[in-house]
């Protein structure tokens, strides 16, 4: 009897060690599609129907007068007053020279204050747009699909984020965030 009870444990124990955890791949996605967790882990797809910009393509754009250049990157270890729409920093943020930065817009969910912010620069902008964080990020693909699923022509992505750019010999500037207040 002891050794059955043994072997029973034994066996409940293995399978308990063999299953897949909630933390599996397949987890880190929402029922729309879009990557709700571990957002820094290599990205292996297009963020369709928006599509990717190469690297030598995105250089030859200025960004602001080619392309509404946005960066979604969140806010590290800073706040947003949700009274007053603004950002504090504990510590500053480069992007690339131009773009926008809307904080927080490329997590799924999305604030839904936030991306009406994001989605009324892109109306004024008149101007395609490129989302990007940094590389092995899926915010600026979030940000790159929900916009083009939502209507928005012209949405590319640019994969290698703000260490491409920079890593291509381009500046980087310091950046504040979008202010997005309380209606």
């Amino acid at each position: 009897m002891a050794q059955i009870c043994r072997r029973t444990t034994l066996g409940w124990l293995l399978a308990w060690l063999c299953a897949p955890s909630a933390h599996a791949a397949g987890d880190d996605f929402d029922a729309a599609g879009y990557r709700a967790r571990r957002y820094r882990a290599p990205v292996d797809r297009v963020p369709s129907p928006a599509r990717r910009i190469a690297l030598t393509d995105a250089l030859k754009l200025t960004p602001g007068r080619d392309a509404l250049f946005l960066d979604v990157l969140p806010v590290e270890a800073g706040r947003r007053d949700p009274a007053t729409g603004q950002w504090t920093l504990s510590e500053a943020h480069q992007t690339i020279s131009g773009a926008l930065w809307h904080p927080e817009t490329g997590r799924s969910p999305v604030d839904p204050l936030l991306w009406q912010g994001l989605l009324a620069e892109v109306a004024k902008a008149h101007l395609p747009v490129v989302t990007f964080c940094r590389t092995d990020c899926w915010m600026g693909w979030n940000a790159a699909r929900r916009l083009a699923r939502g209507g928005v022509a012209h949405v590319r992505w640019l994969a290698e984020g703000i260490e491409g750019w920079h890593g291509a010999g381009r500046e980087l500037v310091d950046a504040e965030p979008v202010v997005i207040a309380a209606p």
